[in-house]
């Protein structure tokens, strides 16, 4: 767990007040005790609070592309990056860390905010395009990284929990009547309000596009699609069992040798059944 905070101008408004991101740094330095970084321009400041899993010695972030004009700070852990980098690297892309922070980055200059559909994984993204002036917020699939902003006096202020956001002196920590009165209803305010009146969560598997100057447009595109899982393998004709043979278990990375999975199958199934079932009359 990760912890990840910005302030982005919107307008030609005060300068990044770089104390107010330590401060608001500080506040999460329990989702990422291990390092703090902050990057800082003219219109927009980030900052990592970073528990250290994957190369410990030069993944700190903020991390940014070879000519410093993409950055990113990011919660979360990208499964398939192995696999990511090493088709960037076939393209020409160079790495300075074996992070999966970086290979986002890199995916990112090559797809754009399509590179979304390439991770699998769980994740909060916030990254800084330079060139044209855009911040891309995201979030995973179902959501399991918490990412929330809000607009205030010329400023999109966002970051992994809401407590960082109200630090900032230009919001208020107002209750939204919808949402409370969502949670007498539902239990919860429904995505993407939160408790707060104007403080919103991205919602799970979408993500925001913001530029600076003129007016404010932040779009928000839908999930993208889940892939198919393949068809189930055909059943034998005379019985239920599915016809399977030993190479299939053989050739499953998951599966030591010797492992009978249906055998397993059968006993979770019989163990889930006596688990719901009440127990039998004396």
């Amino acid at each position: 767990m990760c912890g990840v905070v910005g302030i982005f101008n919107l307008t030609e408004g005060r300068p990044i007040d770089a104390e107010l991101l330590k401060r608001m740094l500080g506040l999460i330095r329990h989702r990422g005790p291990d390092e703090f970084g902050i990057y800082k321009d003219a219109s927009i400041g980030m900052g990592s609070a970073r528990l250290s899993i994957i190369d410990l010695s030069s993944g700190q972030q903020p991390i940014c592309n070879e000519d410093e004009t993409v950055w990113i700070v990011f919660n979360g852990e990208i499964f398939n990056y192995i696999e990511l980098r090493a088709d960037l690297e076939r393209q020409g892309h160079r790495f300075t860390t074996n992070s999966d922070t970086e290979v986002i980055v890199h995916l990112y200059e090559e797809y754009g905010p399509r590179c979304l559909e390439h991770l699998n994984g769980q994740f909060a993204i916030a990254l800084w395009d330079k060139r044209s002036g855009e911040l891309l917020l995201a979030r995973d699939r179902v959501g399991i990284r918490p990412l929330f902003y809000t607009i205030a006096d010329g400023a999109l202020i966002f970051g992994s929990e809401i407590k960082a956001i109200l630090l900032d002196p230009r919001v208020e920590a107002e209750i939204d009547p919808i949402s409370l009165a969502q949670v007498f209803t539902a239990w919860a305010p429904l995505t993407p309000r939160t408790i707060f009146r104007d403080i919103f969560e991205v919602p799970p598997g979408h993500f925001l596009r913001v530029k600076a100057g003129g007016s404010l447009s932040i779009t928000a595109t839908g999930a993208w699609p889940f892939q198919r899982a393949p068809p189930p393998a055909p059943r034998r004709s005379g019985g239920g069992r599915r016809n399977t043979t030993p190479s299939d278990c053989a050739n499953c990375s998951l599966t030591p040798p010797g492992f009978d999975c249906e055998q397993t199958c059968r006993s979770a199934r019989t163990s889930a059944v006596a688990w719901i079932l009440p127990p039998s009359p004396p």
